[in-house]
């Protein structure tokens, strides 16, 4: 992996410091991987033959990379292959030389939502934190972004943004397999901050906000989703044991508190420009994410509520600025 024009990139954008740091982390990090299926998901990316000439198109709901007629039919077969030894995929959907990878979430409904209200992301610097396998930050390059860096500690959405990127290894984009508690303390300078899905996973929610804040420039923007709870007063779900069957979900908050939160941290202009009640058609199994999904978290007679009795899960996106 070549992270060179992502190091020049934070170098020539008043992020030197993490440029230095970066360069260790990712030395150590693929020195010590440790995974019992790495070696399965790399040959499947080194596997993917080489196609020299292709096209894209990032503005679309899938993310498309190549068309079929530009790959012979046996490496079309060879590719959906590879492509199926990196399942279960998540975020997308991708479609790679004519292959449709009907993803987990239709993630493109949840773009649709936000683009046309945040500030155009044309020439920002944009960090994308949990951005999984990179399908947003494609969206984001489709939207003239200068560079797009995300980062996300799972091993296999690094392999499925590999996979994706060797047929575009030139495009303005990296994922970076860490988790948020590897981002400096020092100040970074993005345009555009995004942290979708994110905020409910941590201890601190306010830690997780000065986190972020700390990442924008001056008059920088905050993409924040999250789940929340239905209420007009500033109240928090904390839930007892799992909900939906995840267990690292610590907070949810309502649309009030949640703005409460970003106003007590000082950014300003903090706003919902969206509720959306998740249904089983934005997520749910696909041939390429055969394992549990929405339906299997929601109670069998009121789908109202999640399998433990919990308000069935509605995201909210807020948007708000740095000073």
């Amino acid at each position: 992996m070549d992270f060179k024009k992502l190091l020049a990139t934070l170098n020539n954008n008043n992020m030197t410091y993490w440029s230095s740091l970066l360069g260790a982390q990712l030395f150590e990090y693929f020195s010590n991987i440790n995974h019992g299926d790495y070696p399965r998901w790399k040959a499947a990316v080194d596997n993917l033959p080489v196609i020299p000439e292709i096209t894209f198109n990032f503005n679309s709901d899938s993310v498309v990379i190549g068309k079929e007629s530009e790959c012979s039919t046996e490496q079309h077969q060879f590719i959906k292959e590879q492509l199926e030894e990196l399942i279960p995929w998540r975020k997308g959907p991708f479609n790679l030389f004519g292959i449709d990878i009907d993803t987990e979430w239709r993630s493109n409904w949840k773009w649709d939502r936000l683009k046309d209200q945040i500030k155009p992301l044309e020439n920002r610097i944009v960090l994308d934190i949990g951005c999984g396998n990179g399908y947003y930050g494609w969206r984001m390059l489709g939207e003239r972004a200068k560079y797009v860096v995300g980062i996300d500690p799972t091993l296999l959405f690094f392999m499925q943004f590999l996979a994706v990127k060797k047929y575009l290894p030139d495009a303005n984009i990296d994922i970076l397999p860490f988790g948020v508690q590897t981002l400096p303390e020092t100040p970074l300078d993005f345009d555009t901050v995004f942290s979708m899905g994110m905020i409910y996973h941590r201890r601190e929610p306010m830690q997780h906000l000065k986190q972020l804040m700390n990442c924008l420039k001056s008059g920088g923007e905050l993409v924040l989703e999250t789940l929340v709870i239905d209420s007009d007063k500033a109240k928090v779900l904390i839930p007892k044991g799992r909900y939906a069957k995840m267990n690292n979900v610590w907070a949810i908050p309502s649309c009030p508190l949640l703005i409460e939160w970003a106003e007590e941290l000082g950014l300003k202009n903090a706003r919902i420009i969206d509720v959306t009640r998740t249904t089983v058609e934005e997520q749910r199994k696909t041939d390429w994410m055969r394992f549990e999904s929405l339906s299997d978290f929601l109670d069998k007679q009121d789908n109202n509520k999640t399998i433990e009795g919990h308000p069935a899960p509605t995201r909210a996106i807020l948007v708000a600025e740095k000073p």
